[in-house]
């Protein structure tokens, strides 16, 4: 969500600035925009809508310089608008802005600066910043952008130029994520690392309340007091690994990270499962013996898709761990004051490690003295740095906004905590050998699930102008039938809904109509029985059935209208094969109706607003 990117050196700007917001725009926004520097001259260019409104306008009307600073928005404050795309200005154009994040007292700012004869131009919460920083400038810019921040109350990710400081860059965090490139050609400041790839060979992360100023050949760092920080000086292969942001022969990001999971899931479990020991091992978890053994209880907190997989973990938790574990969304946990014991482990589960509420519920829970652990995909996070410990998914960048391999990598990942936990409890040795062998063969049968595509697309030109449908699975599917239902809304914005297969009857059997759809997901397991009995009563009532079911089962292909089918795992295992075949009936509803399937409308792939 919102992405920064800024520049000086000894090239011209704008084809790099242009180039990192490229890159950012799987992060979502509606608009965009920069500024660059020639003397004491500044440049502004910026457009409402996708980057290649702003290319057309920088055909016409070039932004020349060698420094400047560039900015995607996801509208918070103000509508989507010329007006209020970044960058904002002071009044005598002097000064720039971009700004990520959320200032919470921007009315009483605003008020005050209007009372003293400011006028505003935009909707935007960021235009404040901009006028404060004018307001305190001496001559330092660094000075009057400490002075402001003094004053805001909220997130931000700020960086700023200014016409009287040519070539200079400051930027500022506080909950919003900041990092320094040093290249051969001058510094960069992004919002995230990926926007650097092939310009800076290193990078430095910023913390919250620090300060930096940039110019082409120096940087430094800041805090409050406007003391030099020293922050460790990384590869930026160490945060990027082998990154790869072309979509190759693939049509959409979507489709190829969805083929990417058999690696992503096979990543996500190499060197971490021993077999002489019969468990899985961690480097990063940080848990000596003794909390480990005096783990009494899991909350795990999340947001959207990682709080699907966190009801995949619950399920494994109790079942292979015998810990109690629950999941608590994020956005409410950070506000609460849930009851938890000393001996409660709180694991933030995240795709893009800057997640707001995510951030913001962990930091809560170390605030009140509890272990934190984070499961993540993104090296060097702000979520990352931020827990006490924690597992890195290696799923490789994940472009397209609908979450694919970051879930089942997700749900990888749980499953071998799970199994680590449970080796110091219950589960023997020849039980932990079991749980491996089947990790061993689970990206096998995800590859083996990727061959329902041709039956998907079947499918999903035979109800692709379904207006709703309901995604029906009972215990570890029940959160596959959310995600399922999830994806569909994401990308195609055909209404659905996830439900367990046993409460239709309470309430959503209303829904069903010759006309609505109902997808089961039901392989052989425990409950099959019961989910046939929850199938025949939606078939009773003519509604049409799509069934996800193990290979070969007659039973199930007697009774539904459409079957797909997917190799047979343990029932610990089925939500990450049964999301296949859900994730591409989405995409491929999703390009039947001529949807943005990489970019869906109001969606942002890292949400770092509350």
């Amino acid at each position: 969500m919102c992405g920064i990117i800024g520049f000086t050196g000894r090239r011209e700007a704008a084809p790099i600035l242009m180039d990192g917001l490229k890159r950012l725009e799987y992060r979502g926004y509606d608009s965009a925009g920069l500024i660059t520097g020639t003397g004491n001259s500044l440049h502004l260019r910026k457009k409402a809508g996708r980057l290649a409104e702003l290319g057309k306008v920088l055909g016409g009307q070039p932004a020349p310089g060698t420094f400047g600073i560039s900015h995607t928005r996801w509208a918070t404050h103000g509508g989507a608008t010329d007006a209020n795309a970044h960058p904002h200005l002071s009044a005598d154009g002097s000064i720039a802005v971009v700004h990520n994040g959320v200032i919470e007292n921007y009315q009483q700012l605003k008020h005050q600066l209007q009372a003293d004869g400011v006028t505003f131009h935009s909707e935007t919460d960021t235009e404040v910043i901009v006028h404060l920083i004018a307001h305190y400038y001496q001559g330092d810019l660094l000075h009057a952008v400490r002075q402001t921040v003094e004053l805001l109350k909220g997130t931000y990710g700020l960086a700023v130029v200014s016409k009287h400081e040519p070539d200079v860059l400051v930027g500022a965090r506080l909950g919003s994520p900041l990092v320094i490139g040093i290249g051969d050609d001058g510094t960069y400041l992004a919002s995230d690392a990926t926007a650097l790839a092939g310009y800076a060979d290193k990078v430095v992360y910023l913390n919250d309340r620090q300060i930096c100023q940039l110019d082409p050949d120096n940087w430094v760092i800041r805090n409050q007091d406007l003391d030099t920080v020293d922050e460790p000086v990384r590869d930026i292969a160490h945060y990027l690994g082998d990154y790869d942001a072309e979509k190759g022969d693939y049509p959409h990001y979507m489709l190829k990270e969805i083929y990417e999971q058999p690696d992503a899931v096979a990543n996500a479990m190499r060197g971490r499962l021993d077999q002489g020991d019969c468990t899985a091992h961690f480097g990063g978890l940080n848990l000596t013996s003794q909390q480990l053994r005096g783990t009494e209880r899991i909350v795990m907190t999340a947001c959207g898709t990682s709080y699907h997989a966190g009801l995949v973990g619950e399920y494994l938790f109790e079942e292979l761990a015998r810990l109690p574990a629950e999941v608590e969304y994020a956005s409410e946990l950070r506000y609460r004051n849930p009851p938890m014991s000393r001996d409660t482990v709180v694991l933030a589960i995240t795709q893009s490690g800057e997640t707001a509420d995510t951030l913001a519920a962990l930091k809560e829970a170390k605030r009140m003295g509890h272990t934190s652990l984070a499961i993540c995909n993104t090296v060097g996070s702000s979520i990352a740095r931020e827990a006490c410990g924690g597992v890195y998914l290696h799923a490789g960048p994940e472009i397209g906004v609908a979450s694919t391999k970051a879930f089942t990598s997700q749900c990888t990942v749980l499953a071998m905590l799970a199994l680590y936990f449970g080796r110091t409890r219950h589960l023997s040795a020849v039980q932990g050998q079991k749980i491996i062998d089947d990790l061993h063969a689970l990206p096998d049968a995800v590859r083996a699930a990727l061959r329902c595509h041709d039956r998907v697309k079947e499918l999903a030109n035979r109800y692709g102008d379904m207006h709703n449908c309901l995604y029906l699975g009972r215990q570890y599917l029940y959160p596959a039938a959310l995600e399922g239902a999830l994806k569909l809304k994401e990308i195609s914005y055909v209404h659905a809904e996830g439900y367990p297969a046993a409460e239709m009857k309470h309430g959503p059997i209303a829904l069903v109509d010759q006309d609505t759809p109902s997808v089961f997901l039901v392989p052989r397991g425990n409950v099959f029985d019961k989910v046939m009995s929850n199938m025949q009563e939606i078939k009773a009532r003519g509604g049409p059935v799509i069934a996800v079911c193990s290979e070969g089962d007659k039973e199930v292909e007697a009774v539904a209208d459409d079957v797909v089918t997917v190799p047979d795992v343990p029932e610990y295992l089925q939500p990450i094969v049964c999301s296949i075949p859900l994730q591409l009936f989405a995409y491929e509803v999703a390009v039947l109706r001529g949807c943005d399937v990489d970019k869906p409308r109001n969606l942002a792939k890292s949400v770092t607003v509350e």
